[in-house]
């Protein structure tokens, strides 16, 4: 018995082949929908937008002047009596002071926010490239249960009739059946009802992760029976030696580089502290008339002030330093988020090269060596000249191998997805397109 009637082998490794459903079948998950449905409907996107417009109001209020101050007050009270018209000095008072920062602060402090904001749109794309991961894995994780349920409950049916036969020849002693035999094909349909009872598990535990990027609803639904050609492509020979120059163009990489140019707009901002801040004052006072009657000028002052940073040493220094430290520990995580991503697309390189190995192993000669001999055990006893558990055992090997092939395609496309991830936004490698969900 073969895993699959339609599972073939050309252009594409474990394609899946189908031929067209009913109108009337049940509506079932594809995986391109469970995407779109993910990414639609991910909170954190209209986060990460909400975070964006945020800092771009912040980068206009950032470049602004501070407001002005205005002081209101009373000068040259005599204290022996407070009577305003007592002395010729006595005045009320209205001043406003406007702070000027110190030299380009103001346009740098606007310039970081609005890097900061350019993060979000590499972030976004870092994120839809990464619910587009977690969903074809926990997909795949449907799909291999559902694949492999539907080959257990296919293949019950024929342990069922070995049962039958088994108490067959054993009532009737025509066949040389032992009970140990009866004994032996129930405990195997025991084992197979364990073995579905554990694949439903796994299935309802991969639906309920699902459902939360999809919904309830569609994550209920049957998944599809083929796998997307996307993911069961040949995979491009020659990535491994590929330098870490293909991956700068992945979108995390990008978001740290934005904030990289966001640090080096510290590290300017600290410059400024060298600079003096300025303020310009106005003031004007209102004198009474002399206790003669005689008018009196009233009184207007305007100055400039500013600041003297010449003790630099354990302030503006420090700061200058720890904003130059900064800026670089932000180059070596660049450099380390570098390595990683090529380690681990290295690793899925190598697990998908193994894959490929023992797909074809056994596709091309294991499974059909597998059923032939569960097909030339089950002929030998039905012709009295076999064992009965010897050709029970067959079966339950061929239908392991089986269940281990369907687990190593949804591996292999698994390693596949992640693949894609590791290499988002790379131009030799195909994905799937996100161009819908462009900002």
């Amino acid at each position: 018995m073969s895993i699959l009637p339609h599972l073939i082998k050309p252009a594409f490794l474990g394609a899946l082949v189908l031929t067209s459903l009913p109108a009337w079948t049940a509506p079932r998950l594809e995986l391109t929908g469970a995407i779109d449905a993910a990414i639609e409907n991910d909170p954190w996107l209209r986060q990460s937008v909400q975070m964006q417009d945020a800092l771009l109001e912040e980068a206009v209020a950032d470049g602004a002047l501070p407001d002005p101050r205005m002081t209101i007050g009373a000068a040259n009270l005599p204290t022996d009596t407070f009577d305003t018209g007592q002395e010729p000095m006595t005045q009320a008072t209205i001043g406003f002071t406007q702070r000027i920062p110190r030299g380009n602060s103001r346009q740098l402090a606007s310039a970081k926010k609005q890097e900061m904001a350019g993060v979000q749109p590499f972030r976004r794309e870092n994120r839809r490239a990464q619910v587009m991961e977690s969903v074809t894995h926990l997909w795949l994780e449907v799909w291999r249960s559902q694949q492999s349920i539907g080959l257990i409950e296919d293949n019950r049916t024929l342990f069922q009739q070995l049962e039958d036969v088994a108490e067959a020849g054993y009532a009737s002693a025509s066949m040389g059946s032992r009970q140990q035999d009866v004994i032996r094909a129930s405990l195997e349909l025991t084992r197979l009802e364990d073995r579905l009872t554990v694949l439903h598990l796994q299935q309802a535990s991969n639906r309920e992760a699902l459902a939360e990027w999809i919904g309830p609803d569609q994550a209920k639904l049957a998944v599809s029976k083929d796998v997307p050609n996307e993911l069961l492509r040949v995979f491009p020979l020659g990535w491994a030696e590929t330098s870490a120059e293909a991956l700068i163009r992945h979108p995390s990489i990008r978001a740290t580089d934005q904030l990289i140019d966001a640090q080096s707009v510290d590290v300017d901002l600290a410059r400024q502290a060298y600079k003096p801040e300025w303020s310009v004052s106005a003031q004007y006072g209102y004198r009474e008339r002399a206790p003669n009657g005689q008018d009196r000028a009233d009184l207007f002052s305007v100055g400039i002030g500013f600041d003297l940073p010449i003790f630099t040493g354990n302030r503006q220094d420090r700061k200058l330093n720890a904003s130059v430290a900064r800026l670089e520990a932000a180059k070596t995580e660049r450099i380390l988020q570098i390595r990683g991503l090529q380690a681990k697309a290295r690793a899925a390189v190598a697990r998908i090269e193994r894959l490929d190995d023992r797909i074809e192993l056994y596709e091309q000669t294991l499974l059909p060596q597998m059923e032939a001999q569960a097909s030339a055990a089950l002929t030998a006893y039905n012709n009295d000249d076999g064992d009965f558990a010897e050709a029970v055992r067959a079966r339950i090997a061929e239908l392991n191998t089986q269940v281990e092939l369907i687990q190593m395609m949804a591996e292999r496309a698994k390693n596949l997805a992640s693949f894609r991830y590791l290499t988002s936004d790379t131009s030799d490698i195909p994905s799937f397109s996100l161009n819908r969900y462009q900002d």
